[in-house]
């Protein structure tokens, strides 16, 4: 076989790639081609994981309003046609702060961001909460712990050493537990629900029925049980009915004292009712917050606290 045989393989391989077939370069090229359009496509899908999620929102309007804004601007409404109508209503004689409130309102609901950042706030105070719970907790069972031993202990000893003050002490770390943790419970849904059938219903359901009620009910009761327990805790600090603090700013000099004179003052668990209700109602914003979102469409925002089975009580 001549050289010009042996070679001829070469060159009509050439000739076949020229022809049709695809040279080693051009296969490098296509095959880098692919690898950038992969990376290109997983940076894209990593963009698009962090994007916002959206969903169609309940009504048209939540689009562009947050469903508070919504109920400001119909409360607004109200108010300026009561006015022009004449009542005796609140609705109708709003001071100058109430409608602050009401404007302040409607233009924090064009804007998620700070709204989410008010209920991401709120929510906060709800982990401080669950701390000085479980605090409590413990501290309820020191003291109700040490109430049973000196109970059964006492004729042991020529003294009584069944103070009076630690019974007092128990009760009232009791009772502060459920004032502090209030808004705790309800942002992490661990209060139960009578009506068994929640579980099943929709997430966007859901949020309809807090939301609503959380607006029509509890905010107003919480308002209303504000305004109620502010001067009743006033009063239980000692300050008299004239206005007047009688030692100023030394409450512990003038707060309630208990009708058993061994047991602690009751002034200060009482004052705390005003505590209680605070940290309620501030979570019940966060709450009305959370829902409307869900009702926008904005569910990474939103959020709807749910257990893995209904609550049970009988």
């Amino acid at each position: 076989m001549s050289c010009h045989d042996r070679q001829a393989p070469e060159h009509s391989g050439g000739r076949d790639d020229s022809r049709g077939g695809v040279s080693l370069p051009e296969k490098q090229a296509a095959v880098d081609r692919l690898m950038n359009d992969d990376a290109s496509a997983g940076g894209g899908g990593s963009a698009s994981s962090s994007a916002p999620s959206v969903s169609e929102p309940v009504l048209g309007v939540f689009a562009r309003m947050h469903p508070i804004g919504v109920v400001a601007a119909v409360f607004a409404v109200a108010a300026v046609i009561a006015m022009i109508v004449g009542t005796d209503f609140l609705i109708g004689n709003l001071a100058l702060w109430h409608w602050i409130v009401v404007i302040g309102v409607i233009a924090l609901s064009t804007q998620a961001s700070v709204l989410n950042a008010i209920r991401v706030a709120i929510e906060g105070i709800g982990d401080v909460s669950r701390r000085i719970v479980t605090l409590l907790a413990w501290v309820v069972f020191g003291l109700q712990f040490f109430n049973v031993i000196t109970r059964y202990t006492n004729n042991w000893f020529e003294r009584d050493i069944l103070f009076g003050q630690t019974t007092s002490a128990a009760w009232m770390s009791f009772g502060l537990l459920f004032i502090v943790g209030v808004n705790y419970a309800m942002r992490d849904g661990v209060n139960p629900r009578i009506d068994f059938w929640w579980a099943e219903f929709s997430k966007t359901r859901k949020a309809w029925i807090d939301f609503v009620f959380h607006v029509v009910l509890l905010g107003p009761f919480v308002i209303m049980a504000l305004r109620l327990v502010i001067p009743f805790g006033a009063t239980s600090l000692g300050r008299r009915r004239d206005g007047t603090w009688p030692s100023g700013w030394r409450v512990w000099e003038t707060w309630e004292q208990s009708s058993d004179a061994s047991q602690l003052p009751v002034g200060p668990i009482q004052a705390a009712l005003v505590l209680a209700f605070v940290l309620w109602g501030l979570q019940t914003i966060a709450e009305i917050i959370k829902t409307g979102f869900v009702l926008a469409g904005r569910d990474d925002l939103g959020d709807v606290s749910e257990a893995d089975a209904p609550l049970r009580v009988e």
